[in-house]
């Protein structure tokens, strides 16, 4: 995840992080801080689903457009590509979008991006040589196979950022639109226990009260590299 985003023009100030423990002050503090985004790996369980849908059905679909967005969403249209979406938002949005070179895939897409409506953005998407070009060349550096764009997966990806607001976002394609989870503080990070509470354990604790125990979850944050 490093290498892609780094490919599309990210500052190699900025890397993707395991993160190891919720809760464990000390496994938390291996992780450089501040993060600036969450990059949430989970299943798609019937109980996430459930919830899904019953969320979306009082939400209007999203028409966000133009600079003055709080933050910039994407709507997933391509097949399996959950990771590269959550890449994006995490990388396009909050302190992080500061931190992208000029001129570069990442630089091209936020400008190309902005005046588009959420339709638009998603062709804009489809249709781009650099970001296919790129994700390949990560997807090809992975100790696994990348499967099909039509092949079945049930794992999904969402990203969490912090706005200029300090609103803590949950972004995914899959969605109606970007989901405004609450407000940090001055200072409070993505991986703070108070973003933790309103994004990640979210996903967690919706699994235990439904009684599956369903365990496939993993996080990457992105923050500060170690090189």
């Amino acid at each position: 995840m490093s290498s892609l985003v780094h490919k599309l023009g990210l500052s190699t100030e900025l890397s993707w992080h395991d993160v190891y423990s919720l809760d464990d002050p000390s496994l938390l503090a291996f992780v450089p801080r501040p993060a600036h985004a969450l990059l949430l790996v989970f299943p798609v369980s019937s109980a996430y689903e459930k919830a899904r849908h019953e969320e979306d059905k009082s939400l209007p679909d999203y028409s966000g457009t133009g600079s003055k967005e709080e933050v910039l969403w994407f709507k997933q249209t391509i097949g399996n590509a959950c990771g590269l979406m959550g890449l994006l938002h995490a990388a396009c949005n909050g302190m992080t979008r500061d931190l992208i070179a000029p001129s570069t895939p990442l630089s091209h897409l936020i400008t190309d991006a902005l005046p588009l409506d959420p339709t638009s953005r998603s062709k804009l998407l489809e249709t781009s040589d650099s970001l296919a070009a790129a994700h390949a060349s990560a997807a090809a550096e992975g100790d696994t196979t990348a499967p099909a764009a039509d092949e079945r997966i049930d794992l999904h990806y969402v990203a969490f950022v912090k706005s200029a607001e300090n609103n803590l976002w949950e972004l995914d394609g899959r969605r109606k639109g970007p989901l405004n989870r609450g407000t940090l503080k001055d200072g409070e990070d993505v991986l703070g226990a108070k973003a933790l509470e309103l994004g990640p354990k979210r996903f967690l604790r919706r699994e235990e009260e439904a009684g599956g125990g369903e365990l496939r979850f993993s996080l990457l944050a992105l923050g500060p590299s170690l090189e």
